[in-house]
């Protein structure tokens, strides 16, 4: 056998023990319980655990059916979908999920960011793209890509949470006025749309719109300092106050129904009809009939374009946000949410769901009712599959004016109005790029808007890099010493920066000077910024005055000598910058 044999069976020996310790590590009943959570909680469940989690499920599910009906009605969709998106999703997150609290269901940023294809085109693209932001979500956490989250910034989330609630809310002056026209798709749209349409406001609608408002802020502060611990009145203005959005809503249908049997008569434009009945379990439409044109799987992916990429990078980032704010302090998976999140979508899309993600609304609202593991999202589920089939034609009477006032309360309770005034106390720079992403996502989309934030993000730290804080100071000592200190890192796009410096420096040296370059705190520098270090030091060295280099590490010594041996004697180390010459000196 060759030594090349010997070294070929080495190297195959070593990827069988590599992938038999990888099977092992995958197969672990570790890594069995970290992919699927329930394994870890089920053991341990009670009848007195099923009671809270079946209370909490009741209680998310009275405010999971107006909602999902008011974001299917942002997303362009007929309301059913709004219910259909909250049945498959929660019921796979029971198995797969990590963080007891989250809810998984339709959410206005989503159904905001789906509208434009279902607008343009038809239902069929909004249940395409769940499963497609599923998959994407899937092979993201199945990769361990849960760390690209940390690269969006709180001013980027605060700029796009900001502006994605104004656009939403803006789309919903048109039910909360009772207009004619558009909605409008952008906040710029909505807002001409309503100056526009403003003569055909009708009476009744204006007023249980702004009604409805004014009665979920009342809600609202009667739940103030109560909770389940307090007495009989504190528990039942508890509840009361977190089943506000399903109270507003049931009083303005029930207003509706009286009008209408006793006057016959719709003062307010309702919701109309809903299919009853369950979703059919199907394939997701990968064709699509729109007017008379027929879109193949490959017209539907052209339609989306690369930015619908966002779609799925906004449902990890508000799953794990909110993952994170309801973890009690302990570390969130983000990955395994990801993995949840991409299952629970690509579930939903069977059952002719529009894209969802974690909902803080109904999240905050099931941690507040004292839910103990995943299983109270069954209960949610059950309320609202119990609403298909029962309930739909009551929902004829919901007054769209309801669901209006409805979101733009929730809407205007999403903007972070104190990031504003706390980064143009402390950090202007952050503000303007919260600012810069407001405007590109009222202007022109919600994810052209993350994506500009993300882009000033790495554009300012990109600058960052390339001007790293340098200069010069002098130094009295045997000799006049000009000390350029170089401090951390330095990346090659520095190179010119330092360049600069340096030959600043030499204009500030006399011929009785000396320059050191001070590497005592330098912790790498690449090989770019070295070399144009080395050539501009020779160039001082021949013109002006000697430079020096003190206190270098040994590899970074080493790659400055490589690039230029004959500077090898003026590296002088383990002394005091004062008495750096004087060894040099010495030593020639």
């Amino acid at each position: 056998m060759t030594v090349l044999d010997g070294v070929y069976y080495q190297d195959e020996a070593r990827i069988k023990r590599r992938f038999k310790k990888s099977i092992k590590m995958v197969c672990s009943t570790k890594t069995l319980k970290r992919k699927l959570p329930i394994i870890q909680w089920l053991p341990t469940y009670s009848f007195g655990i099923l009671i809270q989690d079946f209370i909490a499920g009741i209680t998310v599910g009275l405010t999971a059916i107006p909602q999902g009906i008011a974001y299917a009605i942002i997303a362009g969709l007929s309301p059913e979908y709004g219910l259909y998106s909250g049945i498959m999703g929660g019921l796979v997150y029971v198995f797969f999920g990590s963080c007891k609290d989250v809810t998984v269901g339709p959410t206005a940023i989503m159904a905001a960011m789906v509208g434009k294809y279902v607008r343009g085109y038809s239902a069929e693209f909004a249940v395409l793209a769940a499963f497609l932001a599923g998959i994407v979500e899937l092979l993201m956490g199945v990769f361990n890509f849960g760390f690209l989250v940390e690269f969006i910034s709180a001013p980027v989330i605060s700029g796009f949470t900001t502006a994605a609630a104004l656009q939403i809310a803006s789309s919903q002056l048109k039910s909360l006025f009772g207009l004619d026209g558009s909605s409008g798709t952008f906040f710029a749209e909505s807002a001409v749309s309503f100056v526009q349409n403003i003569k055909t406001a009708t009476l009744w609608d204006p007023i249980l719109g702004f009604g409805t408002i004014l009665v979920l802020v009342i809600l609202k502060r009667v739940g103030h300092g109560c909770s389940l611990s307090g007495t009989t009145s504190q528990k039942i203005r508890w509840y009361i106050s977190l089943s506000r959005n399903a109270v507003v809503v049931i009083i303005g249908m029930l207003a509706a129904f009286i009008i209408k049997q006793i006057l016959d008569d719709e003062p307010v434009i309702l919701i109309g009809d809903i299919s009853g009945g369950l979703p059919v379990p199907k394939l997701p439409p990968f064709s699509a009939v729109v007017g008379n044109e027929t879109y193949n799987f490959y017209d539907m992916l052209s339609s989306f374009g690369p930015q619908s990429l966002v779609l799925p990078l906004v449902a990890i980032l508000e799953a794990v946000a909110i993952a994170k704010a309801f973890a009690g302090g302990l570390q969130v998976d983000a990955n395994q949410e990801m993995i949840a999140l991409g299952l629970c979508n690509i579930a939903s899309s069977f059952v002719s769901s529009m894209p969802t993600t974690g909902s803080f609304t109904k999240t905050a609202l099931n941690h507040a009712s004292g839910v103990q593991t995943p299983a109270g999202g069954i209960f949610n589920c059950l309320l609202i599959i119990l609403s298909l089939t029962t309930l739909t034609s009551t929902f004829y009477y919901i007054p769209k004016a309801s669901l209006a006032g409805l979101i733009i309360t929730a809407m205007l309770s999403m903007i972070d109005y104190k990031m504003f005034g706390r980064l143009w106390t402390h950090s202007k720079r952050e503000l303007f790029v919260l600012i810069a992403t407001v405007i590109i996502c009222l202007g022109v989309g919600l994810e052209y808007g993350i994506m500009t934030g993300v882009f000033f993000d790495a554009a300012i730290i990109l600058y960052g890099k390339a001007r790293p804080t340098l200069d010069f100071y002098t130094m009295k000592a045997s000799k006049d010493l000009i000390v350029v200190p170089l401090n951390y890192n330095f990346s090659y796009c520095a190179a010119e920066h330092v360049r600069n410096i340096l030959l600043k420096a030499a204009l500030n040296a006399s011929q009785d000077s000396f320059i050191i370059i001070d590497g005592t705190n330098l912790l790498n520098i690449d090989t770019t910024v070295a070399s144009n270090l080395m050539s501009v030091s020779q160039n001082i060295d021949k013109r002006a005055c000697p430079v020096l280099f003190l206190n270098f590490d040994e590899p970074l010594k080493k790659m400055f000598i490589a690039i230029n041996p004959l500077f090898a004697e003026k590296f002088i180390s383990t002394v005091r910058i004062s008495d750096v010459v004087d060894v040099y000196l010495k030593n020639i």
